[in-house]
């Protein structure tokens, strides 16, 4: 991506007002285990284009999560909150806030929509690179769309909008057609502020696929959106499996086969809580030729415990675990790049760059999070072992 701006020196700008009307609270409401937003600034910091995040709000609760997943907040006023308020009203409101704060706008930046969960790092890097190779002035995400659309007039007879009702052509035949995503838009700074409207001279698509065209907007969308990031997260992994020899399955334990909890007794002895899909995964997986290995910050005996029963070789205590895996990897003869690790915290961040394939719980630590490769849709300690173990387990069958 080269051209007129730098890889890394873009802004996102996501709005998220506080008062939705058809599903309250609906920008942080919960999907598999994540509120709405979240996925959106994942997406971004993920983004190679993408150096801050920003998130205009007139919502404390949802300031509150976007900045636990790594967003910047811009406090949104009041009149730029209502129904009739514009998300364009928001973003000039944005750009202006952060000029006044002493930042240099960049040439172009990107607006995105926290009601598009399905959105990658790709789209955004896409879009982003679609304008900036046709040299256009706005650039969104659209789906390729070959349906026939109707209106009726006011006598009551239907007429073909994009079509010839008398003539009915073949798809292949057809003109292409997209339709617009709602996910991801790219807009030069300076013609937005000018024009304040997202699309404004020479525009240009970035084509995504139709399997991911999804806009949160009634509450049975949640409930798809969360059947799709489950199958999207398991189709992510197993397209990363079949580009990678896996040698090892190497997990943290609090937080990955644990649900990060500890219980503590009066006379100080703790136990945790695992999942036994999570253990019988680990047993099925044994039969392949993976090494598997728990490697842990924890001294706790429950650790070397729970590993003796699933039989698989634990390191605990472990301070600086790169080095220890590194180490590792050198005396089993298996290279970094051989290994799938899971991790959930800060202090696995330095793995999961390194590995191979990387995988974080969907409840792990945003420090976790922006950095995996994977982000499971199961939390830590209650099925996210498990979806690996299957998806190791396919990817072996093929």
């Amino acid at each position: 991506m080269k051209n007129t701006a730098q890889p890394a020196s873009l802004i996102a700008i996501i709005p998220a007002r506080g008062g939705s009307k058809g599903i309250p609270g609906k920008n942080i409401a919960p999907v598999a285990g994540r509120p709405l937003i979240a996925y959106t600034i994942e997406a971004a910091i993920r983004a190679r284009c993408i150096s801050k995040v920003f998130v205009t709000t007139d919502d404390e609760k949802i300031a509150a999560a976007a900045k636990q997943y790594g967003a910047e907040i811009i406090t949104r006023p009041a009149e730029l909150s209502g129904d009739t308020a514009s998300s364009e009203s928001a973003l000039i409101h944005a750009l202006e806030t952060i000029r006044q704060q002493g930042e240099t706008l960049p040439e172009f930046f990107v607006f995105l929509q926290c009601t598009s969960p399905l959105t990658l790092p790709e789209d955004i890097d896409g879009t982003v690179e679609a304008m900036i190779k046709q040299q256009a002035d706005t650039a969104f995400t659209a789906a390729p769309f070959h349906g026939f659309i109707w209106k009726r007039n006011p006598d009551g007879n239907s007429e073909g909008i994009n079509h010839d009702k008398l003539v009915r052509l073949r798809r292949q035949e057809k003109e292409p057609e997209f339709l617009e995503t709602g996910a991801v838009y790219v807009m030069r700074t300076a013609g937005f502020l000018e024009k304040k409207h997202r699309f404004f001279g020479k525009t240009a698509i970035y084509k995504t696929t139709t399997e991911r065209l999804l806009d949160i907007d009634e509450p049975e969308d949640l409930i798809r959106a969360a059947r799709m990031l489950s199958d999207l997260a398991q189709d992510r992994l197993l397209t990363a499996l079949h580009s990678k020899d896996i040698k090892a399955l190497v997990m943290d334990f609090d937080g990955v086969l644990t649900n990060n909890k500890v219980y503590v007794t009066e006379t100080g002895e703790e136990s945790v809580r695992c999942d036994r899909s999570d253990g019988l995964g680990l047993t099925m997986l044994r039969k392949l030729p993976i090494k598997i290995m728990v490697l842990s910050k924890e001294a706790n005996p429950v650790v070397s415990a729970r590993c003796r029963k699933l039989q698989i070789e634990c390191l605990q205590g472990i301070d600086h675990k790169l080095q220890t895996l590194e180490t590792w990897c050198k005396t089993h003869g298996i290279m970094m790049d051989q290994v799938l690790y899971v991790g959930n915290d800060a202090n696995d961040a330095e793995c999961l760059q390194a590995a191979g394939i990387s995988a974080a719980p969907a409840d792990s630590h945003p420090s976790a999070l922006n950095v995996a490769w994977i982000q499971l849709q199961a939390n830590g300690g209650d099925g996210a072992v498990r979806e690996v173990c299957d998806a190791l387990l396919t990817r072996s069958k093929e």
